[in-house]
């Protein structure tokens, strides 16, 4: 479980063949590989991966097929900046909000529009997403827990303190870069015991 409150900006070292149903992702990362022990939880760009080895500051971990397709890890080469996060304790502050690393989708950066201090980037929305991402709710996006600003059946927007912009990928990435998504648990726990049931 992760907090989507991004601790360091990472970076691939080498990605195995990734066409393949597995891969081998190595990261560089002094900060959370500073007490990284086998077995232990990293988000990369929100995706929940578990610690290989750690070794001199990288840290390696297999990517499943499953993974691969779901999410864009695929898509990163030597030398590309990455959201980390080491998974949250029982006595950690909750500053985001309760992520899991399991990315439900792919999304793509529409706009970005630029403010005086923040920026709002909008993104585009799959639409098997789109009834659980609500005005005000909370999504992650590249890992990163983020309060949803505005929303429609293809896209929603989102805005971007400085902190943001400087400390994660985000910041960085361009109109038509790929972001992975994962939506509040929670709706999908209510959808699920609601069922078929109607409210009214």
């Amino acid at each position: 479980m992760f907090t989507g409150i991004i601790e360091e900006l990472g970076e691939v070292v080498y990605l195995t063949d990734a066409g393949g149903d597995s891969a081998v992702l190595a990261v560089r990362g002094p900060l959370v590989t500073s007490d990284a022990r086998h077995g232990d939880s990293i988000s990369v760009n929100g995706v929940c991966l578990t610690v290989l080895d750690n070794v001199d500051g990288v840290f390696t971990a297999d990517v499943m097929g499953e993974t691969l397709r779901r999410s864009s890890l695929r898509v990163l080469g030597p030398g590309a900046p990455v959201n980390l996060e080491r998974a949250a304790t029982l006595g950690s502050r909750l500053g985001g909000h309760l992520v899991q690393g399991h990315v439900d989708g792919v999304a793509r950066i529409v706009a970005r529009e630029p403010a005086d201090e923040w920026e709002v980037l909008r993104f585009s929305l799959p639409p098997s997403l789109a009834k659980y991402v609500v005005e005000k709710g909370s999504i992650t996006v590249d890992g990163v827990s983020l309060t949803v600003m505005s929303v429609s059946e293809s896209e929603f927007e989102v805005g971007l303190i400085p902190t943001t912009l400087k400390l994660t990928v985000l910041g960085a990435k361009a109109v038509g870069d790929p972001v992975n998504l994962e939506v509040d648990v929670i709706a999908k726990y209510v959808e699920k015991m609601l069922g078929d049931r109607h409210v009214g």
